[in-house]
């Protein structure tokens, strides 16, 4: 037991012989606790704008001055150059960006992401919750000689449906979707290790792991990825259902756009699941790298590994990832699942899908180009003007109605952030 759970009906006498603080859930906070103090520092695109635009216009007006001896030369270039492109515009288009999101479910944390999230070319990417749905599915039916696979699964959903084992609606779902109609079943039980029994139309049937004492092993097909258990009808062995974690439907195109659309280099699967059932989802959505079995520790010391080497956007959605999403670039956490793992993102996608990531990526490239477009028009503007405004082309009153002009037309361009006319996602 790591941290906690869930009895069912039997009495349990309980020696504790450890204290809250050795928990795994206060062992992650820990690591939580370390990983904010090594987050990856983000500088702000008016910040290395404005580094050099400040210096080169105070240049500018003393060579003008000390060239002509007007003062009103070197007023006019500081009038003109107007500092509002990079203490307007760019926040403009932050806020836009910010409240598109918003619109599209997707709260926006640290509005820095926006800027970052578009540089990123290694993805890492959780498993369960965010490549997947969560849940299992029935993937496979490996029947006994001479036994239909639909007739088994209608028995066998017939007491499923009684259950509340996490594989029970996986088998009602998959008989739903073939057509199979579910009989009902009698004196259904489910005692706990003892698997899950009933009658359905006459025949005893009973459903059960194979690590049960009376499973015939030799029987069995050989263990594969997943999840399964055994079936018995009247006795017999009947059939071994398999199970894995469905994906999502869109995570096999989504992660194929990354490299041609975004221009992501690596694409990159960690899970702490067992590596065979991380391999199964990554022959499915096509991801190459894999790294099975990882603790949160493990997961924050590989994605601190990779951020050393360039821009990292982690994406998951259980509490084993906030580490790893602070020492990412960019985390982002899939759903509101818990409130330490929003707490660690930097971007929570309020409906679990893969789209509202990619139209996150997008919302944060047209917020970079619309926000360069207004920073470095503005200046490019203010740039001629000052030059004007040096050879006494344009007197200080003068410079103060261009001034004006040029950051209208900045922060006129930054609000188009909010109003997007083209596609936010492209697969």
């Amino acid at each position: 037991m790591l941290s906690g759970a869930i009895n069912g009906a039997a009495a349990l006498t309980i020696h504790v012989d450890k204290r809250p603080v050795d928990s795994r859930y206060a062992q992650i906070v820990k690591v939580i606790e370390a990983a904010q103090h090594n987050q990856p520092r983000l500088r702000r695109l008016g910040d290395r704008l404005g580094a050099w635009y400040t210096a080169a216009a105070f240049a500018l007006a003393a060579t003008a001055w000390l060239a002509t001896h007007d003062s009103s030369r070197f007023l006019a270039v500081i009038v003109v150059a107007t500092p509002c492109p990079l203490l307007i515009a760019i926040p403009v288009a932050v806020i836009g960006a910010v409240s598109l999101s918003a619109a599209r479910g997707i709260i926006i944390k640290k509005p820095a992401v926006l800027e970052q999230i578009t540089g990123c070319r290694t993805l890492i990417f959780d498993k369960t919750g965010t490549l997947t749905y969560g849940r299992p599915s029935l993937t496979e039916i490996v029947t006994a000689e001479g036994v239909s696979a639909d007739e088994v699964l209608r028995l066998a959903a017939g007491v499923e449906q009684y259950s509340k084992h996490p594989l029970a609606g996986a088998i009602v779902r998959e008989a739903a979707r073939r057509g199979v109609v579910v009989a009902t079943a009698e004196d259904v039980s489910e005692k706990p290790g003892g698997g899950l029994r009933g009658s359905v139309t006459g025949h005893r049937v009973r459903i059960t792991g194979r690590q049960a004492p009376d499973v015939p092993v030799a029987m069995l097909p050989p263990t594969e990825t997943g999840l399964e258990c055994v079936v018995f009808v009247d006795d017999r062995y009947t059939a071994l259902f398999r199970f894995h974690d469905e994906p999502r439907v869109e995570a096999k195109s989504f992660v194929s756009h990354l490299r041609p659309r975004h221009g992501v280099g690596r694409i990159v699967l960690v899970s702490g699941d067992r590596l065979g059932e991380v391999e199964y989802l990554a022959r499915t959505v096509e991801i190459v790298e894999v790294h099975a079995g990882k603790s949160p520790e493990q997961k924050l010391a590989l994605v601190t590994a990779e951020a050393a080497n360039g821009p990292v956007l982690f994406v998951g959605d259980g509490i084993n990832d906030a580490p790893a999403m602070l020492a990412a670039t960019v985390g982002v956490a899939f759903g509101r699942h818990t409130d330490i793992t929003t707490e660690a993102a930097d971007a929570v996608v309020m409906e679990p899908s893969l789209e509202r990531v990619d139209e996150l990526i997008h919302i944060g490239r047209r917020m970079r180009r619309i926000a360069l477009q207004s920073a470095v028009g503005g200046m490019a503007l203010s740039g001629v003007g000052m030059v004007l405004a040096g050879f006494g082309y344009l007197p200080p009153l003068a410079g103060a109605v261009a001034q004006e002009a040029i950051d209208l037309l900045a922060v006129v361009n930054a609000v188009r952030v909010a109003i997007p006319r083209e596609p936010l996602r492209d697969f």
